[in-house]
């Protein structure tokens, strides 16, 4: 482990975190639409926070699961969806967005999932192929973006 602690975020503090940190990389330095950023999943979804030895975040995830899963990985409950993976500017390439997906990971098996989906922006495709995901059809616009679905088995 790095300078920084992974975990589930348990509180409504580290929740707020995680939204702090999406905040900053996805509406501010990527201009995605507040009201695209945050939607109903947010509430049902297992957020994973990093956080530095002083506390401050440095990146957040999600875990969408069950039916909430199932609407994004194509109908299959045993496919969990990993998104809204960010980590704040002054912590990348500290490992922050690798353990995030690993941490991400653990929460899926820790449900029972036999895989883990997500769309990739295409900028990300090499990161994700270098965790074991392999990516599978076309590319398309989300939010503006190119991305490209990726899956891995656990």
């Amino acid at each position: 482990m790095g300078p920084y602690e992974i975990r589930v975020a348990g509180s409504a503090a580290d929740r707020a975190a995680c939204m702090t940190v999406r905040h900053e990389v996805f509406v501010r330095e990527q201009g995605v639409p507040v009201n695209l950023e945050y939607d109903a999943y947010d509430e049902v979804a297992v957020h994973v926070l990093a956080l530095g030895r002083d506390g401050a975040p440095l990146g957040a995830g999600r875990l969408l699961h069950g039916e909430a899963a199932a609407a994004k990985a194509g109908g299959d409950p045993a496919v969990g969806s990993l998104g809204r993976l960010a980590v704040a500017r002054a912590a990348r390439g500290l490992g922050v967005g690798a353990a995030l997906v690993r941490g991400i990971e653990e929460a899926a098996a820790g449900l029972g999932l036999a895989a883990v989906d997500l769309h990739a922006q295409t900028h990300a495709l090499a990161f994700y192929e270098r965790l074991g995901y392999e990516a599978y059809g076309a590319e398309f616009l989300d939010a503006g973006i190119v991305h490209r679905a990726m899956r891995r088995k656990l």
